[in-house]
């Protein structure tokens, strides 16, 4: 590609607007090819090494939108993390959730209801949701901050009433 070629995003002229979606459209975009990906792994690899493989990717990726985020934020500390979770996990009104604690060092909240659980069982790929969303929060957070940790004992992915995320700083 050459240096000069107008498509690359370091050449994009300041005026040009940035195309800004949801993580929830995001997740709707992605989520068909991925999971043909996943289904043509799974034939050549096996269920678990399949599923293996993509969480990996999918963490990795996970893990670069989390320092993406810090830096957007301005911070990494609890609260440009909420500030996150209400404008970036919860937009569109992706997520309903209640935070039971919100300090410096601790942020809980219950999720009561999850439209990407809902988009990944409307588009036949309930199987496949854990590894696409639910499987990216725990590496997305230690991204943002090193001393951040996700401890998550239930999801509405994997069947449960509730996800129940405790975010503390080490």
């Amino acid at each position: 590609m050459s240096a000069n070629n107008p498509n690359r995003p370091e050449s994009k002229k300041a005026d040009q607007p940035e195309l800004e979606i949801s993580t929830l459209q995001r997740r709707e975009i992605q989520a068909p090819l991925i999971a043909c990906l996943i289904r043509g792994f799974i034939r050549e690899l096996g269920y678990d090494k399949a599923l293996e493989v993509a969480s990996a990717a999918i963490q990795s990726d996970a893990m670069v939108v989390g320092e993406m985020m810090a830096e957007k934020y301005g911070g990494n500390s609890m609260k440009e993390l909420v500030r996150f979770i209400k404008e970036g996990w919860a937009a569109d009104s992706a997520l309903e959730f209640t935070i039971l604690e919100e300090t410096d060092q601790r942020l809980s909240f219950d999720v009561t209801r999850c439209r990407y659980a809902e988009l990944y069982d409307r588009l036949g790929l309930k199987e496949f949701g854990d590894c696409l969303s639910c499987n990216r929060d725990a590496p997305l957070i230690k991204s943002f901050n090193h001393r951040m940790q996700l401890l998550r004992t239930k999801t509405i992915m994997q069947g449960a009433a509730s996800c129940d995320f405790r975010i503390s700083l080490e």
